[in-house]
């Protein structure tokens, strides 16, 4: 049934509990078959919405006020990476997740193993997104939607800014520098950093190479090993940067630096003259959900101005939003957070970066497997 499209600032003051609920149906998820985090009470399972999700978004800063407005607990489970979210929904059983936050080159794996549902764009105030973002690819397939976009942001390198400048930083080259040895960390996800020393090779777009392009690219990789002083997950590149371990880190950005520089960290981050890539998060609704129109409510709200807003500067780390009407909130609300993410609508602002022709839009390979690549960066890390 076609829903009436809920306008800007008005979806918390529409909602109610009644109206949340109707017409919803719980189906309890068996305790012996679901993960701890979801061994409640059947009567309180209709109350629930899980998410599977990058840290930080089922947060009370990001979901609190959708919580309170609806009575509808947001029950999170992160992942790290896309290919731990896809052994996260491999090994759950049917119906253990509602929603699902994907990276858009993950997304069209979940449609294509029918795991995500079909959205109706007139149910999301679709006007209200900068345009470049109202159809983005990642999250459509021809003509249907699938996904919302939730965040975006881009990936170049994070460094020490008080160890190096800006102008030192301008190339991917500075991280084979004497200077630098056993002061360049990596985040541990092959994609995001293999895909930054492919633009390095040359290679545009990074993602789509030839087998004789990915053997100079893994001899780029292999190269860099002396230099690295660590390999981490989330909390270790938090680690190695503020403790001065690690100077650069590519296939990082302003997700990272953000959060570093409010505990006083000197970093910065930079889209290098060879080129950067582009995170892009979005929400679906599981195929296999009891809850659909909860879980489309919930959608709404992150779609919404002030969803959006708590989107961008939720404490788990910080992303550009598509939502301009996200922007004016978040100027309005956090104008130092809007200058923060240059997230000013009258001023030089991220959107500005498509303008330039570095930004590249990330991508699994193409001409490879996504196996072959992961042993590469395996190989690269057991040298």
């Amino acid at each position: 049934m076609m829903r009436k499209p809920i306008g800007p600032g008005q979806f918390l003051a529409t909602l109610n509990r009644r109206e949340f609920l109707k017409g919803s149906t719980a189906a309890a998820v068996g305790a012996a078959a679901a993960p701890a985090l979801w061994t409640l009470p059947a009567h309180a399972q209709q109350n629930v919405l899980t998410l599977l999700s990058w840290p930080g978004y089922a947060a009370p800063e990001v979901v609190g006020p959708f919580e309170q407005a609806t009575g509808v607990k947001i029950v999170g489970k992160e992942y790290t990476g896309g290919d731990n979210m896809l052994a996260l929904l491999n090994s759950s059983p049917p119906g253990t997740f509602d929603l699902v936050l994907s990276d858009a080159e993950y997304l069209h794996m979940l449609r294509e193993a029918d795991l995500i549902q079909k959205l109706e764009p007139a149910d999301f105030p679709m006007d209200d997104f900068w345009p470049e973002f109202q159809k983005f690819s990642g999250f459509w397939a021809d003509n249907d939607m699938y996904a919302i976009m939730t965040s975006f942001g881009y990936l170049g390198m994070t460094y020490n800014a008080d160890k190096l400048t800006r102008e030192e930083m301008e190339s991917y080259k500075i991280m084979w520098d004497p200077k630098v040895e056993k002061k360049v960390g990596m985040y541990d996800w092959y994609l995001p950093p293999m895909l930054c020393l492919s633009l390095y090779d040359g290679n545009k777009p990074p993602y789509d190479i030839t087998d004789e392009q990915f053997a100079k690219l893994k001899e780029t990789l292999f190269s860099l090993k002396p230099q690295v002083v660590g390999i981490g997950a989330f909390a270790g590149a938090f680690s190695m940067l503020s403790q001065g371990e690690a100077w650069i880190m590519p296939g990082t950005g302003a997700w990272l630096t953000l959060l570093l520089k409010k505990d006083g960290v000197p970093v910065d981050d930079i889209v290098p003259e060879e080129g950067g890539l582009q995170w892009s998060e979005g929400m679906a609704i599981a195929k296999a959900t009891s809850k659909p129109e909860l879980a489309l409510k919930f959608l709404q709200y992150m779609a919404s101005p002030e969803g959006q807003m708590r989107v961008a500067i939720k404490p788990a780390y910080s992303g550009s939003i598509p939502s301009k009407a996200g922007w004016k909130l978040l100027g309005e609300q956090h104008p130092d957070w809007s200058k923060l993410l240059l997230h000013e609508l009258d001023k030089p602002n991220v959107m500005d970066e498509y303008a330039k022709g570095k930004i590249f839009i990330r991508d699994l390979p193409k001409q490879q497997s996504l196996e072959e690549w992961n042993q590469a960066f395996t190989e690269f890390k057991n040298l």
